[in-house]
């Protein structure tokens, strides 16, 4: 597993580098002033949509404008509203959200531009069943620009299409079913396989019925959901109100400079709070990513604009509705910069680790240490409640040298707890690394519990209104992350008819991969052991489609943009009427 995350962390210090963050922001802002601000269109002309006003019962697709929608959103609009956001503001600091809003500004164009391609080119020869996507605009976009690049055009679709896949694997699939285990465990003490055989069953017997199925189950869910979900968060910040605006200049401050470490917060600086928030908006809504124009491409539609500008809709409702209330729950709470809930019966000692030869472990540049068990206590009730149990993930905070990847000195250290409310409760820490000549110290006094995700907004709700969040959140986390795993099925169930694409249609593969996918949701509940690791998986795969994704919408721009500014041009004229 070490040896897993080492290289998943190196190649997402590439992929995930600030540079090719300012690529793609960069990239959505182009597009902004190329289709004239799209964003007004989305809230105009695309509510109109999704109400049905120009629907045509006769144009090709499997489900309407709003169930596309639907489906597109419990993508998501899913455990990146929840979760992702706390992970970015507990690892990155407020301005994280600040970050995040410019992703969701510029990302409706994103959206916009890459749903307008993918129903460019899509796959109607069964209009029933439609099949679209990044991997079809490249399939037959380089076709279009000339037979001979056909090659070309097939090699980056499989590209596309494999990194889709991980996608599915990790942020579609992993992180939603790993938060719901995680959060089932923290409030219920739900051991975690058995969350996983409950949404694996749950998840299993909604794919197997294909987008039809998926398309009303979350046309269904989804509006429940976010409605429910957004009215608690909406009550929790009514209680704060007067401290709203303070936490809006805090977000706005230190988007633009460090972050201190503060309790449970470790601290970061500027670039690192700016790569978190990018991290987690890109992935919580998806712009540029390429999934959310799989589930657009089976809308019924002839105008590929329309379905575009429906699509531009969702970067609005996720990041800049959904998680901009999360945050300010958050902030609010101070559960993100919380004091330790434990407290030492006597201060651990930390020293080197000590090897046969009685030197140090470690590099000439890098020294192992390790941190004595220790007795603790409960310090914070309203925190540690219920959550003393065997085995639960707990931190101390210690500075330790520079932190690689934060910027500053303070790192976490975790552990586990071990005991009964009878016989007393340990703590048993794991070995850390700090650079030789430095003699690392505990920064905070106490010992934290490792609230991951959707676990930290729970608590987020519960310290601001008790017992909220002990059921609000579980509840929404288990509808998000179900909603979320179905649609991202079918997001990798295309990846796979394009890649067997010439085997019977890829049929046959379709059934092996939805058992494997089921599958995966039993493994992924067991295998991410920190909210860091979580973090570090679910990011890798919205990285590589990224890549891919990105100069695939940029080699076919300008189709999109002549096509967008037709539409309206003739929308203007009124050669396209409302049906209704």
């Amino acid at each position: 597993m070490d040896a897993i995350v080492a290289v998943t962390s190196a190649i997402n210090s590439v992929i995930w580098h600030d540079s090719a963050l300012l690529v793609v922001l960069g990239v959505g802002v182009l597009f902004t002033f190329w289709n004239a601000f799209g964003q007004y269109r989305a809230l105009t002309h695309g509510v109109a949509v999704v109400t049905g006003k120009y629907d045509e019962k006769g144009d090709p697709g499997a489900i309407n404008h709003f169930q596309a929608l639907s489906t597109a959103l419990s993508a998501t609009v899913g455990l990146g509203n929840i979760a992702g956001v706390a992970i970015a503001i507990s690892l990155g600091g407020p301005g994280a959200l600040f970050w995040m809003w410019m992703v969701g500004v510029v990302g409706m164009c994103l959206k916009m531009t890459e749903v307008t391609q993918s129903m460019m080119f899509r796959d109607t020869s069964d209009p029933g069943n439609p099949h679209g996507g990044p991997m079809w605009v490249a399939h037959r976009g380089f076709r279009r620009i000339s037979p001979a690049l056909a090659p070309v055009g097939t090699t980056v679709a499989v590209i596309f299409s494999l990194t889709l896949l991980v996608s599915t694997a990790t942020g579609g699939n992993m992180f939603q079913a790993w938060n719901v285990a995680d959060i089932s465990f923290t409030y219920f003490g739900l051991p975690h396989w058995i969350a996983g055989v409950i949404l694996t069953l749950a998840v299993g017997l909604v794919i197997v019925g294909g987008i039809r199925r998926i398309g009303e189950i979350a046309g269904r869910i989804v509006p429940f959901m976010c409605a429910a979900y957004l009215l608690a968060g909406l009550f929790v910040i009514a209680l704060n109100i007067a401290e709203v605006p303070a936490m809006f200049a805090l977000i706005f401050t230190e988007a633009f400079s460090p972050s201190e470490g503060v309790g449970a917060f470790i601290g970061g600086t500027a670039g690192y709070g700016f790569l978190k928030g990018l991290q987690r908006a890109f992935f919580s809504s998806e712009a540029g990513q390429g999934s959310a124009p799989i589930a657009h491409s089976a809308a019924k539609t002839e105008e590929p604009v329309r379905e575009g500008v429906v699509s531009g809709l969702e970067p609005f409702i996720d990041t800049l509705v959904v998680c901009t209330v999360t945050g300010l729950v958050i902030l609010s709470s101070g559960v993100w910069n919380r004091d330790a809930a434990l407290v030492y019966d006597t201060a651990p000692a930390i020293s080197p680790v000590v090897v046969d030869g009685g030197e140090a472990a470690g590099a000439a540049d890098d020294i192992d240490w390790g941190i004595d068990p220790v007795g603790v206590t409960i310090g914070d009730e309203l925190i540690a409640d219920a959550q003393m149990r065997e085995g639960a993930i707990v931190f101390v905070v210690v500075e330790s040298g520079t932190n690689a990847e934060t910027g500053l000195e303070r790192s976490r250290v975790f552990g586990e707890l071990t005991g009964s409310d009878s016989a007393g409760w340990t703590v048993e820490f794991d070995e850390f690394s700090a650079p030789s000549g430095v003699t690392p110290t505990l920064a905070v006094d106490g010992v934290f519990f490792d609230f991951k995700g959707a676990s930290l907004t729970a608590k987020a709700f519960d310290r601001v209104v008790p017992g909220l969040g002990t059921w609000i959140v579980p509840v929404a986390a288990w509808l998000f992350a179900f909603s979320t795993i179905i649609s991202w099925g079918y997001y990798g169930e295309q990846g796979i008819v394009y890649l067997f694409r010439k085997y019977d249609q890829g049929k046959r593969a379709v059934m092996p991969y939805r058992v494997v996918y089921c599958l995966l949701i039993l493994l992924s509940v067991q295998f991410i052991r920190t909210q860091d690791e979580l973090d570090l998986f679910s990011t890798f795969g919205t990285g590589l489609m990224l890549w891919v994704n990105v100069p695939i919408m940029l080699i076919f721009a300008r189709m999109s943009m002549r096509a967008h500014h037709d539409y309206f041009a003739r929308l203007g004229r009124g050669e396209m009427t409302p049906t209704r």
